[in-house]
Protein backbone atom coordinates (compact mmCIF):
# COMPACT_ATOMS: atom_id res chain seq x y z
CA UNK A 1 0.00 0.00 0.00
CA UNK A 2 1.42 3.25 -1.01
CA UNK A 3 1.94 5.97 1.74
CA UNK A 4 0.25 9.06 1.69
CA UNK A 5 2.97 11.61 1.12
CA UNK A 6 3.89 9.14 -2.26
CA UNK A 7 0.57 9.81 -3.46
CA UNK A 8 0.62 13.75 -2.49
CA UNK A 9 3.81 14.13 -4.94
CA UNK A 10 2.51 11.80 -7.60
CA UNK A 11 -0.76 14.11 -7.31
CA UNK A 12 1.34 17.03 -8.00
CA UNK A 13 3.87 15.56 -11.19
CA UNK A 14 0.07 15.23 -13.01
CA UNK A 15 -1.05 18.82 -12.48
CA UNK A 16 -1.81 20.17 -15.92
CA UNK A 17 0.42 21.84 -17.20
CA UNK A 18 0.67 25.62 -18.54
CA UNK A 19 2.82 24.69 -22.28
CA UNK A 20 1.30 23.16 -25.14
CA UNK A 21 3.99 20.43 -26.25
CA UNK A 22 4.00 19.65 -29.85
CA UNK A 23 5.19 16.81 -31.72
CA UNK A 24 6.85 18.26 -35.01
CA UNK A 25 9.13 15.24 -36.28
CA UNK A 26 10.24 11.79 -35.00
CA UNK A 27 13.34 10.18 -37.23
CA UNK A 28 14.39 7.09 -36.44
CA UNK A 29 18.90 6.54 -36.44
CA UNK A 30 20.16 3.07 -37.05
CA UNK A 31 23.60 2.53 -36.35
CA UNK A 32 25.34 -1.01 -37.30
CA UNK A 33 27.37 -2.09 -34.41
CA UNK A 34 28.98 -5.99 -34.46
CA UNK A 35 25.32 -8.10 -33.42
CA UNK A 36 23.61 -5.69 -36.04
CA UNK A 37 21.59 -2.98 -36.26
CA UNK A 38 21.32 -0.36 -32.90
CA UNK A 39 17.87 1.91 -33.40
CA UNK A 40 17.59 4.91 -31.84
CA UNK A 41 15.11 7.89 -32.20
CA UNK A 42 15.50 11.83 -32.49
CA UNK A 43 12.28 13.95 -31.33
CA UNK A 44 11.98 17.61 -32.44
CA UNK A 45 9.33 19.23 -29.78
CA UNK A 46 7.79 22.89 -30.18
CA UNK A 47 6.80 24.19 -26.96
CA UNK A 48 4.81 27.39 -25.63
CA UNK A 49 2.19 28.87 -23.64
CA UNK A 50 0.10 30.79 -26.32
CA UNK A 51 0.45 34.10 -25.33
CA UNK A 52 4.29 35.51 -26.44
CA UNK A 53 6.04 32.09 -25.27
CA UNK A 54 8.00 29.71 -27.55
CA UNK A 55 10.62 27.33 -27.61
CA UNK A 56 12.15 24.33 -29.02
CA UNK A 57 13.91 21.25 -28.36
CA UNK A 58 15.53 18.11 -29.89
CA UNK A 59 16.05 14.92 -27.47
CA UNK A 60 17.79 11.85 -28.36
CA UNK A 61 17.28 8.07 -26.85
CA UNK A 62 16.40 4.54 -27.41
CA UNK A 63 12.96 4.77 -27.05
CA UNK A 64 10.37 7.26 -28.30
CA UNK A 65 8.73 8.52 -25.33
CA UNK A 66 12.04 8.86 -23.78
CA UNK A 67 13.14 11.13 -27.06
CA UNK A 68 10.15 13.28 -26.64
CA UNK A 69 10.48 13.69 -22.89
CA UNK A 70 14.35 15.07 -23.25
CA UNK A 71 12.94 17.23 -26.00
CA UNK A 72 10.53 19.23 -23.87
CA UNK A 73 12.60 19.59 -21.37
CA UNK A 74 15.00 21.16 -23.92
CA UNK A 75 12.45 22.73 -24.87
CA UNK A 76 10.98 24.24 -21.79
CA UNK A 77 14.70 25.68 -21.03
CA UNK A 78 14.97 27.58 -24.40
CA UNK A 79 11.95 29.79 -24.06
CA UNK A 80 11.86 32.76 -25.86
CA UNK A 81 8.97 35.84 -25.60
CA UNK A 82 8.01 37.34 -29.06
CA UNK A 83 5.70 40.49 -28.54
CA UNK A 84 2.33 40.19 -30.46
CA UNK A 85 -0.16 42.49 -31.31
CA UNK A 86 -3.34 42.63 -29.99
CA UNK A 87 -2.39 39.04 -28.65
CA UNK A 88 -3.36 37.28 -32.28
CA UNK A 89 -0.73 37.99 -34.82
CA UNK A 90 2.53 40.00 -35.06
CA UNK A 91 3.63 43.38 -35.40
CA UNK A 92 5.23 43.41 -38.43
CA UNK A 93 6.70 41.05 -41.67
CA UNK A 94 9.60 38.82 -40.30
CA UNK A 95 12.40 36.81 -42.55
CA UNK A 96 13.67 33.85 -41.42
CA UNK A 97 16.92 31.76 -42.41
CA UNK A 98 18.48 29.02 -40.95
CA UNK A 99 21.05 26.87 -43.37
CA UNK A 100 18.93 25.94 -46.68
CA UNK A 101 15.72 26.90 -44.81
CA UNK A 102 14.48 30.51 -45.92
CA UNK A 103 10.60 31.80 -43.75
CA UNK A 104 8.79 34.28 -44.64
CA UNK A 105 5.92 35.72 -42.30
CA UNK A 106 3.14 38.48 -42.27
CA UNK A 107 0.38 39.98 -39.93
CA UNK A 108 -2.53 39.38 -41.00
CA UNK A 109 -6.53 41.30 -40.70
CA UNK A 110 -8.49 39.16 -37.83
CA UNK A 111 -10.07 36.47 -39.44
CA UNK A 112 -7.66 35.05 -41.60
CA UNK A 113 -6.22 32.02 -39.61
CA UNK A 114 -2.50 30.59 -39.58
CA UNK A 115 -1.75 30.10 -42.93
CA UNK A 116 1.13 28.06 -42.47
CA UNK A 117 2.31 24.57 -43.22
CA UNK A 118 4.19 22.29 -41.23
CA UNK A 119 7.23 22.78 -38.15
CA UNK A 120 6.25 26.41 -38.74
CA UNK A 121 2.35 25.87 -38.01
CA UNK A 122 3.36 24.29 -34.85
CA UNK A 123 5.70 26.93 -33.94
CA UNK A 124 3.09 29.71 -34.36
CA UNK A 125 -0.09 27.55 -32.82
CA UNK A 126 2.02 27.18 -29.78
CA UNK A 127 3.35 30.90 -29.73
CA UNK A 128 -0.58 31.83 -29.50
CA UNK A 129 -0.70 33.42 -32.96
CA UNK A 130 -4.03 33.41 -34.33
CA UNK A 131 -3.94 35.57 -37.79
CA UNK A 132 -0.75 34.81 -39.61
CA UNK A 133 0.46 34.02 -43.60
CA UNK A 134 3.90 32.56 -43.49
CA UNK A 135 5.66 31.19 -46.68
CA UNK A 136 8.52 28.77 -46.60
CA UNK A 137 11.31 28.43 -49.41
CA UNK A 138 14.17 26.44 -49.72
CA UNK A 139 14.60 23.42 -47.70
CA UNK A 140 11.65 21.65 -46.46
CA UNK A 141 13.97 20.27 -43.38
CA UNK A 142 12.48 20.80 -39.94
CA UNK A 143 14.87 21.60 -37.79
CA UNK A 144 15.91 23.69 -40.21
CA UNK A 145 12.43 25.47 -40.71
CA UNK A 146 11.78 25.91 -36.89
CA UNK A 147 15.07 27.47 -36.86
CA UNK A 148 14.73 30.03 -39.29
CA UNK A 149 10.94 30.47 -37.31
CA UNK A 150 12.58 31.17 -34.29
CA UNK A 151 15.28 33.75 -36.40
CA UNK A 152 12.58 35.58 -37.36
CA UNK A 153 10.68 35.98 -34.38
CA UNK A 154 14.19 37.16 -32.17
CA UNK A 155 13.30 40.22 -34.42
CA UNK A 156 10.11 40.79 -33.63
CA UNK A 157 9.73 43.85 -31.64
CA UNK A 158 6.65 46.00 -30.01
CA UNK A 159 5.85 49.58 -30.66
CA UNK A 160 7.10 50.18 -26.95
CA UNK A 161 10.37 48.21 -27.49
CA UNK A 162 10.92 51.10 -30.60
CA UNK A 163 9.64 53.94 -28.58
CA UNK A 164 12.06 52.81 -25.46
CA UNK A 165 14.95 52.90 -27.57
CA UNK A 166 14.37 55.89 -30.37
CA UNK A 167 13.53 58.44 -26.52
CA UNK A 168 9.71 58.60 -27.79
CA UNK A 169 6.30 57.72 -26.95
CA UNK A 170 4.53 55.06 -28.82
CA UNK A 171 1.99 57.14 -28.95
CA UNK A 172 3.87 59.80 -31.33
CA UNK A 173 5.22 56.65 -33.60
CA UNK A 174 1.84 55.26 -33.78
CA UNK A 175 0.54 58.38 -34.74
CA UNK A 176 3.37 58.88 -37.36
CA UNK A 177 2.33 55.59 -38.40
CA UNK A 178 -0.95 56.72 -39.28
CA UNK A 179 -0.41 59.57 -40.86
CA UNK A 180 2.05 57.34 -43.21
CA UNK A 181 4.54 59.25 -45.91
CA UNK A 182 1.64 61.67 -46.92
CA UNK A 183 2.29 64.46 -43.77
CA UNK A 184 5.00 67.29 -45.13
CA UNK A 185 6.63 66.31 -41.82
CA UNK A 186 7.37 62.86 -42.20
CA UNK A 187 9.21 63.76 -45.47
CA UNK A 188 11.54 66.40 -43.75
CA UNK A 189 15.28 64.41 -42.38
Amino acid sequence: MARPSENRSRDRNEEPSEFVEKLVAINRVAATVKGGRRFSFAALMVVGDQKGRVGYGHGKAREVPEAIRKATEEAKKSLIRVPLRESRTLHHDGYGRWGAGKIQMRAAPPGTGVIAGGPMRAVLETLGVSDVVAKSMGSSNPYNMVRATFEALKVQSSPRQIASKRGKKVGDLLKSRADGASSPESLEG
